[in-house]
């Protein structure tokens, strides 16, 4: 069978363009930015606190021989635990870098499930574009009836519209969502890892430094 059978520059706008258009009529723009950036860890591997609790153990030795003022010039690439450790530093107690930590993590969640649902919805809305696309292939095939060469270009407009929305929506679309919220649970679920040991550190360190800071 000729795959350019499968081809059709009609079909493909109304299907690709009304999916899109709707998703972007229907989805505040800082959250369509969101989900075509979120796009980036699909790629990735899935994320680990492993690496971030070594660096909390490395951090708290330092912190330990050299006074936690020494942390303020480390170099740190993830934002919520630079955050942490700045509260520490700034001498901030543990309830309160608990509260940041949790709340940071909430907000990184929060962000994920807005991804995902734009995804999602744009799932939702590939098939109704591809019954749309069918509806408009019929219309042709019927405003041309008289003329039996045009027939089969509305027909073709109208069966592959469907075939596309299927593909869009149950191949591409939804996958990605899918894909996308389980990265987030996984995140989520590692992050979590971080909040004991940041906090056992600001419980620590706190107490030593606002009395370093008192003399």
């Amino acid at each position: 069978m000729d795959v350019s059978t499968f081809i059709d520059p009609a079909a493909m706008a109304i299907v690709g363009g009304g999916t899109v258009v709707a998703t972007i009529l229907r989805t505040p723009a800082a959250d369509l930015s969101r989900a075509v950036s979120a796009l980036r860890v699909l790629p990735r591997r899935r994320f680990s606190a492993e690496p971030l609790l070594l660096q909390i153990g490395a951090l708290a030795r330092i912190a330990q021989r050299c006074g936690v003022v020494a942390l303020d010039r480390t170099v740190i690439t993830d934002r919520d635990l630079a955050a942490g450790i700045a509260a520490i530093v700034d001498g901030a107690p543990a309830i309160e870098v608990e509260i940041l930590i949790r709340d940071a993590r909430r907000t990184r969640i929060e962000r994920h499930v807005v991804a995902a649902e734009v995804w999602a919805a744009a799932a939702e809305v590939a098939p109704a574009m591809g019954m749309i696309g069918t509806l408009v292939g019929l219309a042709r095939m019927f405003a041309s009836i008289d003329d039996v060469s045009a027939i089969g270009g509305g027909m073709a407009v109208a069966l592959l519209a469907t075939l596309y929305g299927a593909v869009l929506a149950n191949l591409v679309l939804a996958p990605v969502a899918g894909r996308l919220r389980a990265a987030g649970r996984r995140e989520a679920s590692e992050r979590l890892r971080i909040e004991a040991p940041l906090v056992a550190l600001a419980a620590r360190e706190t107490p030593v430094h606002q009395l370093r800071t008192a003399a």
